[in-house]
């Protein structure tokens, strides 16, 4: 064997799949949990802290912003120390946050929330480059139940967050703290893979030819695709309801209606990737999430408020928001050949991709209070949709993000 392409731990035991996956699976429990889960509750928080509804909107744009400020590194820390190794310290940040979040006032709330988003951050790179090197041949698969696992729970959280804190009695501190017990499961879970942790760099050659991610067209593509579907996803759960209820629908209408939109999605999760996967080009499922994002927004601009059609524009919506999720998480691995081309693909579009998408319900707001209307902010949807439509055509096209590079060169492992 060429001892260049020697997996690091030849020596040590024997790591089990089914186990890994178990592992993987808590992980993805947390990966978007702790932030739906939060946005029922700022009523709440508002009864106890005097901030105003713009800090409160802010709340839920932290991790975002974290997320974009953290995933451009994570490449390198992860060839540096290796996979399993940053996730286990990230499981500890993500630990750490979540119990700050409801003690010690706003202070503590908005640290533990970034903590929060930065280690989610880093687990969302790295998950997409661990599949492709633990289970090369099954990425349609493990990408789905990855997927489908954090939309679960992230429709779990945002469904049930409030009526914990109400109904259950645990206020809203507690209802957040419930969603940390995930995180210390996680963390105690992923310790038993630290045994199998590897550290791998790309090969000094690579960087001697000038390629960098950066500089990929595809990878830029990849990027805003991410960034779009991101967007269109964070404005969605941060407006629908106010949308909703001001085209007739009461405040609880409106909820539910929201959780339709997230469970719609869960189905979809599953099967995206695994269809992505046996085909040679994506494009037609990129034409197909694209006509469904557009009819929904078509009916939520000219439907005129009746429940019926609400509710189906956002089952279409919610399948296309499945769709387009499970597709970019599918193009880190389509279109690059090693584990660690995966990670950096990944660093790059969660972090342009997060920052677009942290923009996003800002700027919703914005030409909600200047136009007076719902209409002109849904079309920067349409606008987010038609993005979509161009970057995901490319990047669904077969190719790598280095079309010049072997995979044997490519990578360095110690």
């Amino acid at each position: 064997m060429n001892r260049s392409l020697q997996p690091a731990g030849m020596n040590a035991p024997l790591r089990n799949p089914a186990f890994l996956l178990f592992c993987i699976l808590f992980v993805s429990f947390n990966m978007r949990s702790p932030i739906t889960g939060l946005s029922p509750l700022l009523d709440l928080i508002r009864g106890d802290f005097p901030i105003s509804n713009t800090m409160a909107g802010f709340l839920t744009t932290i991790p975002l912003l974290a997320f974009a400020l953290l995933s451009p590194f994570v490449a390198k820390l992860a060839g540096s120390y290796g996979m399993e190794k940053i996730i286990f310290f990230s499981l500890i940040v993500l630990v750490i946050g979540g119990w700050l979040r409801p003690f010690g006032g706003m202070t503590f709330l908005i640290l533990g929330t970034f903590l929060t988003g930065l280690a989610i951050a880093v687990v969302n790179v790295i998950l997409p480059g661990l599949i492709k090197r633990e289970f090369p041949h099954r990425i349609g698969l493990m990408t789905s139940i990855y997927s489908i696992c954090t939309n679960v729970f992230a429709a779990l959280a945002s469904a049930v967050s409030l009526p914990l804190a109400m109904n259950g009695g645990l206020g809203w501190k507690g209802s957040i703290l419930t969603w940390t017990v995930l995180g210390t499961a996680a963390l105690v879970f992923w310790s038993t893979q630290l045994r199998h942790n590897r550290v791998a760099r790309l090969a000094k050659r690579t960087h001697q030819q000038g390629q960098s991610v950066w500089r990929s067209p595809l990878a830029w593509k990849i990027t805003f695709f991410m960034g779009m579907q991101s967007l269109i996803f964070y404005v969605s759960i941060a407006w629908l309801p106010d949308i909703l209820q001001q085209q007739g629908l009461t405040r609880l209408q409106a909820g539910y209606m929201l959780s339709l939109m997230q469970f719609s999605m869960l189905p979809f999760n599953f099967m995206v990737p695994i269809l992505a996967a046996r085909l040679a080009t994506q494009r037609l499922l990129v034409l197909v999430t694209v006509a469904l994002y557009l009819i929904g927004l078509a009916g939520l601009i000219f439907g005129g408020g009746h429940i019926v059609l609400i509710a189906i524009c956002l089952i279409l919506i919610g399948i296309a928001g499945a769709a387009s999720f499970s597709l970019s998480m599918m193009f880190f691995n389509l279109r690059t050949r090693t584990p660690e081309q995966a990670t950096e693909v990944s660093g790059m579009a969660q972090s342009i991709g997060y920052l677009l998408a942290a923009c996003g319900p800002t700027l919703f707001g914005i030409l909600h209070d200047v136009s007076n209307s719902w209409t002109i902010p849904l079309l920067l949807l349409v606008a987010a949709a038609a993005t979509l439509l161009y970057t995901g055509l490319g990047a669904g096209s077969p190719g790598y993000i280095y079309p010049n590079a072997s995979k044997d060169n490519e990578i360095h492992v110690k």
